[in-house]
């Protein structure tokens, strides 16, 4: 016979270690956020309530802060789990990838899209442990996939490098426009 579930266990939580970080953290940003709402969209006249530009960020952001608020008071409420910490660094270690993100992005206008790019994905390649030649290889040519999408398909405007500007006229056109 199949096992009835209580309201207790259907609304169980089983809390994690940096739980209670979490909940803080996400609270005090969902409360900033709401914060900005006057400021950051109007109330035009004559319209309709729910057609407000303000109305419907407003209603995100307040069930937003009340869900963030019902999540904190739970993690309150629920049993310390040892571990935190060891969490909370676990996830901002996550901000190395957001720094080199950062500098390649910085690189970009330097050295141009395609060298930047291949760089880039070399570097993650040995950076996640997988420094063989034929990952390597396959993180170059992948690279050089995306620039050609990008730049030639695509014709998306990403800034020149300025290391082109030091190539000979006719390869330094081709540069400009397509790497």
């Amino acid at each position: 016979m199949a096992h009835i579930k209580t309201l207790q266990e259907l609304f169980r939580r089983h809390r994690r270690p940096g739980d209670i970080v979490f909940a803080i953290v996400f609270l005090a940003f969902s409360i900033f956020l709401l914060s900005q709402v006057y400021g950051e969209t109007s109330w035009v006249k004559r319209t309709k309530w729910f057609a407000q530009p303000r109305f419907w960020p407003a209603v995100s952001l307040v069930f937003m802060a009340l869900f963030a608020l019902l999540h904190f008071i739970g993690s309150l409420c629920s049993p310390r789990i040892l571990g935190r910490w060891l969490e909370v660094v676990f996830w901002l270690r996550s901000l190395e990838f957001v720094l080199y993100f950062l500098l390649y992005v910085a690189i970009v206008p330097l050295l141009g899209y395609l060298p930047s790019t291949v760089l880039f994905t070399c570097f993650l390649t040995v950076r996640v442990g997988l420094a063989t030649p034929r990952f390597l290889m396959v993180a170059s040519a992948f690279a050089v996939c995306v620039a050609v999408i990008f730049r030639a398909l695509l014709q998306v405007k990403i800034p020149a490098g300025q290391l082109y500007e030091a190539f000979p006229d006719p390869l330094k056109a081709f540069a400009l426009t397509y790497l």
